[in-house]
């Protein structure tokens, strides 16, 4: 459930954030009158979002169990490429993201009430397509049959909804920059479980071998249904007796994936900017 809530907060605040930008930067320059287009964009986008993730829950049922598997795993390996580019790319972002949509925001104010539309919408239906397609491989990959999963993804969007409204009202100043390199650090254990579950699915659709092939055994020491083998499982997908390629490509991916994501943004680019305050910022 931690995981999914994770998920919910970190992208929920991110499209949160983006939407308190465009309305407070239309509020102080006096354009209210292109509110309504903007929230004409974000709806469209949170619509296409949610149709999207009910497309692969209700779509998934249908196939036979070895497609049903080859989707998950497919859909899990797309879903931990796009959190990564997302996590990478927000941390190499977040400083400047107010002034990015300020110019896209005067360039559309110019074109008229069809690319305010636009703006709004692509500004938040990356985030939502992206939240609704690794929440639907998160879930798929440590549901346990109970709305747990989803319940920890509402109460992360809740939470980011009221952090956004806060922002806003001037009446929360945290270090942005800080807070997505530790919850975009977070996300990456999480799509290394993720991906690790998503190649098991392919092994059992019959696309990978290797599924029989165990690199250890500690079910008797975790048991699945205890209470910290569950907890193990919802954080981190967890799995007590992974194959040996899934120990692999979790290894594989994780190490060197949060060696780049904590290594320096670039040669020298702290000599560059040693003075760069920190992200408090307040919209």
């Amino acid at each position: 459930m931690f995981s999914n809530y994770l998920i919910g907060l970190r992208e929920g605040l991110e499209a949160s954030l983006v939407v308190c930008i465009l309305i407070a930067y239309l509020v102080k320059t006096g354009r209210r009158d292109a509110l309504k287009p903007i929230w004409a964009g974000i709806v469209i986008a949170v619509a296409i979002a949610m149709g999207f993730g009910c497309v692969l829950e209700f779509g998934s049922q249908e196939l036979t169990f070895e497609a049903q598997e080859a989707l998950g795993g497919s859909l899990s390996i797309v879903a931990v490429g796009l959190v990564t580019w997302m996590v990478f790319w927000m941390r190499r972002t977040a400083r400047h993201l107010k002034s990015e949509l300020h110019g896209r925001l005067d360039a559309a104010l110019a074109m008229g009430t069809g690319a305010l539309v636009a703006t709004a919408f692509l500004a938040v239906g990356r985030e939502g397509l992206e939240t609704a397609l690794f929440v639907w491989a998160s879930v798929h990959a440590a549901s346990d049959g109970t709305p747990r999963p989803l319940i920890g993804v509402a109460l992360g969007l809740a939470t980011a909804v009221l952090l956004g409204w806060l922002f806003y009202r001037g009446a929360l100043r945290i270090n942005l920059a800080k807070f997505f390199t530790w919850t975009g650090a977070m996300l990456v254990v999480v799509a290394a479980g993720v991906l690790a579950y998503g190649v098991h699915d392919l092994q059992e659709a019959g696309w990978i071998p290797g599924l029989g092939s165990l690199a250890f055994d500690i079910s008797d020491t975790v048991p699945p249904d205890s209470w910290y083998g569950t907890l193990l499982k919802g954080v981190f997908n967890f799995q007590p007796d992974p194959t040996v390629l899934q120990a692999t490509v979790w290894l594989v991916y994780l190490v060197p994936t949060l060696a780049l994501f904590f290594a320096p943004a670039g040669s020298g680019a702290g000599k560059r900017q040693p003075s760069t305050p920190p992200v408090h910022d307040k919209v």
